[in-house]
C-alpha cells in the first residue's frame, strides 16, 4: 500500500480494486476546489469557466501573469506556475491551499504545447521543450499535489492527454509520444493511488479549436479538420472528475471520432488500429 493510506483491505477488495472497481468517498462540504495549469486561455480557460459556473473554487495557473488577469472573481484564484519546475509547483499549490483551506479535490493537469510537422523538420530544442511541459509537467504536478489530494476525500487528478495517445500520429511524432506518457502515468497511479481515495483520469480529445493549433497544418487537421470546441473538452474533464459509478472509465475520449478510434483499438488487431488512424490523420 501507498504511504499514508488507511485501513488494510480484505483480499475481495483489494481484488475488486484491482479488476477496476473504484468506489469514492463523498467530498466534504462546502466548496469543491479544483486548480488548472495552462488555464489563461484555450481548453484550459473554458474548462476554468465551466468549472466556475458549476459553483466550483477555481485556480486559473499560467506560466503568463497577463494570461490569467481575466480571472478576477471571489470564485477564482489565480497565479503563475511553470509547470516544469518543482519549485514553481510548491509555490503555486501553497497559494492556492491558504485560499482554499488546503482543499485541493481535482488537479487538472492540462498545460501542453505541440509542433505539427515531419518529425525531421523539426530539432532537439523542440522536442525538449515537448518533453518538459507535457510530460515533466504532468509528473511534477502529480508528485507535487499528491499531499493535497489525499487529504481531500473523493480527490482526483485528471490529465489532458489527446486522441493521438491512441496510435502513433505521423507529423505529430514527438507530441504523441508525450501523450502516450500521459497515458501511461494515468493508468500506473490511478492503481497505485486507489488506496489513498484519489482517481487518475485523462480526456482525449482529437483536434481542438484553440490558438495551440493555430498555423499548424497537417494530414490530419486538412483530412478531419479541427471541429472540437474547448467547451467540449471542458464538459468532459468535469465529468471525469465527478464520475461515482465504481466502473468508471480511466479515460475519457472526447467527439464520436475519437470514441470510435479508442474502443476499435481494444478490439481490432493492431494493423487494422494503424490502418484506421492512417484514414483519419495520415497522408
Amino acid at each position: 500500500m501507498t504511504p499514508g493510506s488507511g485501513h488494510k483491505k480484505s483480499k475481495i477488495d483489494v481484488l475488486a480494486r484491482k479488476l477496476g472497481r473504484r468506489s469514492r468517498q463523498e467530498p466534504r462540504g462546502g466548496q469543491r476546489t479544483v486548480l488548472i495549469t495552462g488555464s489563461g486561455r484555450g481548453i484550459g480557460r473554458a474548462t476554468a469557466e465551466y468549472f466556475a459556473a458549476h459553483g466550483w473554487k477555481v485556480g486559473v495557473f499560467d506560466i503568463d501573469a497577463d494570461a490569467v488577469s481575466w480571472a478576477s472573481g471571489p470564485e477564482y484564484v489565480a497565479g503563475v506556475i511553470d509547470v516544469t519546475s518543482p519549485g514553481s509547483w510548491e509555490q503555486a499549490l501553497a497559494q492556492f491551499a491558504e485560499a482554499t483551506g488546503d482543499r485541493l479535490d481535482v488537479l487538472v493537469n492540462n498545460a501542453g504545447i505541440l509542433y505539427g510537422m515531419p518529425f525531421m523538420e523539426a530539432s532537439f530544442a523542440r522536442d525538449s521543450a515537448l518533453a518538459d511541459v507535457n510530460i515533466k509537467g504532468v509528473y511534477f504536478g502529480a508528485r507535487a499535489a499528491f499531499g493535497l489530494l489525499r487529504k481531500t476525500p473523493g480527490a482526483a487528478l485528471v490529465n489532458v492527454a489527446s486522441a493521438s495517445a491512441i496510435y502513433g500520429t505521423p507529423e505529430m511524432a514527438t507530441y504523441s509520444s508525450t501523450k502516450f506518457a500521459v497515458r501511461g502515468i494515468t493508468e500506473a497511479l490511478d492503481q497505485e493511488w486507489a488506496a489513498d481515495d484519489i482517481v487518475v483520469r485523462s480526456v482525449w480529445p482529437l483536434y481542438v479549436k484553440t490558438a495551440m493549433l493555430d498555423g499548424v497544418s497537417t494530414s490530419g487537421t486538412s483530412r478531419q479538420g479541427v471541429n472540437l470546441t474547448a467547451e467540449d473538452v471542458a464538459r468532459k474533464v468535469l465529468t471525469a472528475a465527478t464520475a461515482t459509478n465504481p466502473f468508471a472509465p480511466v479515460h475519457y475520449p472526447v467527439g464520436l471520432k475519437t470514441t470510435l478510434l479508442y474502443h476499435g483499438s481494444h478490439f481490432a488487431p493492431s494493423r487494422v488500429s494503424r490502418a484506421l488512424n492512417s484514414l483519419l490523420v495520415g497522408d
